[in-house]
């Protein structure tokens, strides 16, 4: 193989060595970033055919109706922990601060955190719905089979 051929082989495997281990390193940071939505039953079952747990510590957000009576708060401080329902087990999302306007029991709510057990999501925001129209997609996908219990929950107090 003559010289000038074998400097344009290295230089392009070179290139490609590079873009491969640039591509390896851009996903690899991207999967610590994905924040994937969980039901209460995906969290404690599993999510999917292969019915894949997160593990703890894993950042994610989760989504359902906020169960009545189950909202603890924090007389010294502005911890809340409240329990979430879909169509089967029960989680518990802990957060501290102030909590949306629109927040209440029995209202589909979408926290986002960090597992830090089975069923148990620490929370570093909570979102309500807005209005008796909206709901997040994933969350009416999720309680969808669940009429009842938003006829039962979704009751206001006046």
């Amino acid at each position: 193989m003559n010289p000038r051929r074998k400097k344009r082989l290295l230089a392009a495997l070179a290139i490609l060595g590079g873009s491969g281990a640039i591509i390896g390193l851009m996903t690899y940071a991207l999967t610590q970033n994905i924040d994937l939505f969980y039901t209460p039953s995906e969290l404690v079952n599993g999510k999917g055919h292969s019915l894949e747990k997160p593990v703890v510590g894993q950042r994610l957000r989760i989504g359902g109706m906020v169960v009545p009576g189950s909202v603890k708060r924090d007389p010294q401080s502005l911890k809340v922990s409240f329990d979430v329902i879909d169509k089967g087990p029960i989680a518990t999302v802990v957060y501290e601060g102030i909590l949306p306007d629109l927040f209440r029991e029995g209202q589909g709510i979408v926290a986002q955190g960090v597992l830090i057990n089975a069923t148990t999501v620490e929370a570093s925001e909570v979102l309500a719905k807005h209005d008796e129209e909206y709901m997040p997609p994933e969350v009416a996908e999720a309680l969808k089979d669940m009429d009842h219990m938003k006829s039962d929950y979704g009751k206001t107090e006046s």
